[in-house]
């Protein structure tokens, strides 16, 4: 049986690449999951009986409500919510207002939104789990990026706040933040040449590589479960340990004084 099996979960941001792995993940712990989002073709990939796909504009409130609504009346409730839509705009310090404001409402005020229409039912739920997906770019200083760290790092402070107040329904809130995941940006970016992103990654990444979608959504699948009963108002690195790695990054500096 599945530590999921039963469970309802709504997954934002489910058409992404990383979102499969995250779907994947959940579906094979035995939650129905509705994907949220607005790729319709990215959806199309994710296929089974505990699949749905519910077109979705995270940014729009009376699509959310009756996102909710729909799934709690089909499935009989909701348990789990994953906040991974986001949107990159960023061009470090040329980036527009506009761009500023969408990206904080894709990134940061589009997870209130969501948690908000779900909450009647995750505090019906017994054991009700959110996870928030932040990233290491939250933590460090990065060239041309200002607005994805920002969002990112808001992210972060707001899963403690949210996990302070919704601990009394029993509803559980932390992040997940990922590193070098293989991503449609990675995909792209490299043309698809996934050796090449792993090797660009390796120097910063102690595993000396790119995550693979299915591994962080090993992550979320085991923060949604009873097994993470007493985890809340944390942020899980999955990043290959990027966070963990120095500026000296693994190559071992004193030696070199001596050469």
């Amino acid at each position: 049986m599945g530590v999921l099996d039963g469970r309802t979960a709504v997954v934002t941001g489910g058409s992404t690449l990383i979102g499969h792995g995250v779907v994947a993940a959940l579906t094979e712990a035995g939650a129905h999951v509705v994907v949220a989002d607005i790729d319709d073709s990215g959806a199309s990939v994710l296929t089974g009986p505990n699949v749905t796909y519910r077109r979705t504009d995270v940014t729009d409130d009376a699509q959310l409500a009756d996102l909710m609504h729909a799934t709690a009346d089909q499935r009989g409730g909701i348990d789990i919510v994953v906040n991974l839509a986001s949107v990159y705009l960023d061009d470090g310090p040329a980036t527009s207002r506009a761009d500023w404001m969408t990206a904080l409402n894709v990134n940061v005020v589009s997870m209130v939104a969501v948690v908000q229409a779900a909450l009647p039912w995750l505090k019906a739920s017994g054991h009700a789990s959110i996870i928030n997906f932040g990233s290491v770019s939250a933590k460090v200083a990065q060239p041309g990026r200002w607005t994805y760290p920002a969002s990112k790092a808001a992210v972060m402070q707001l899963t403690r706040s949210m996990a302070m107040d919704l601990a009394p329904d029993r509803v559980r809130v932390n992040s997940v933040s990922p590193g070098w995941t293989w991503s449609k940006i990675m995909d792209d970016l490299s043309g698809g040449d996934r050796a090449k992103t792993d090797a660009v990654a390796a120097p910063f990444h102690l595993t000396g590589r790119a995550a693979d979608p299915a591994e962080v959504g090993e992550v979320v699948a085991f923060l949604a479960s009873d097994a993470a009963s007493a985890v809340t108002g944390a942020d899980w690195a999955v990043d290959g340990g990027y966070s963990a790695m120095g500026p000296e990054q693994a190559v071992p500096a004193i030696p070199q004084l001596m050469d």
